[in-house]
């Protein structure tokens, strides 16, 4: 069987239905009523987006690791919840709000796919906002909160380390022979 093909068919084909499955989801749940009109709608949207407008081709390496995305996820959902709370905290603490800066990090991928998935999940995580990407060099500076303490910079660049390596782990792992 060819590499490019999962159970006889192409992964672009895979690709293009979850995407479309994806793009339904969304619009039903956008519609907020589930109903076989707005599935159909939904498709039918889906379908016009995929092939009106196209996405250019990403070259992805490697092999999707499972275990990886799993404790990615709850990782990032952690981190997450653990930031908001964070932040509610500044907002009803009795203290001046904290000092806030932008750190430089070092990414390991070479991944362009990998590296916008890393930047949205820094995104994602309340206090911190991805300021700019050097493509070239992978580094993303990011505007960050709590800057106040060597201790509260230390912890950002240990979430930032583990968020890279886990999702390096999940899509750049290679293909072993």
């Amino acid at each position: 069987m060819n590499a490019e093909q999962v159970f006889g068919v192409s992964k672009s084909v895979i690709v293009r239905g979850a995407l479309l499955i994806w793009l339904a989801v969304v619009y039903t749940a956008l519609w907020g009523d589930l109903s076989v009109a707005n599935i159909l709608g939904g498709l039918a949207v889906g379908a016009l987006i995929i092939f009106a407008l196209p996405l250019p081709r990403m070259p992805v390496t490697g092999q999707l690791s499972l275990r990886a995305l799993a404790e990615l996820t709850v990782v990032s959902v952690y981190y997450a919840m653990e930031s908001s709370f964070q932040i509610a905290w500044f907002a009803i603490r009795p203290a001046p709000p904290p000092v806030s800066g932008v750190l430089r990090v070092n990414l390991s991928t070479r991944s362009d796919l990998v590296m916008v998935l890393c930047t949205d999940l820094l995104n994602l995580i309340p206090g911190t906002m991805v300021l700019e990407i050097d493509r070239r060099r992978c580094v993303v500076y990011v505007h960050v909160l709590d800057v106040s303490s060597e201790a509260a910079v230390q912890r950002f660049y240990e979430t930032t380390r583990r968020l890279d390596r886990l999702l390096v782990a999940a899509f750049e792992r290679t293909v072993s022979r």
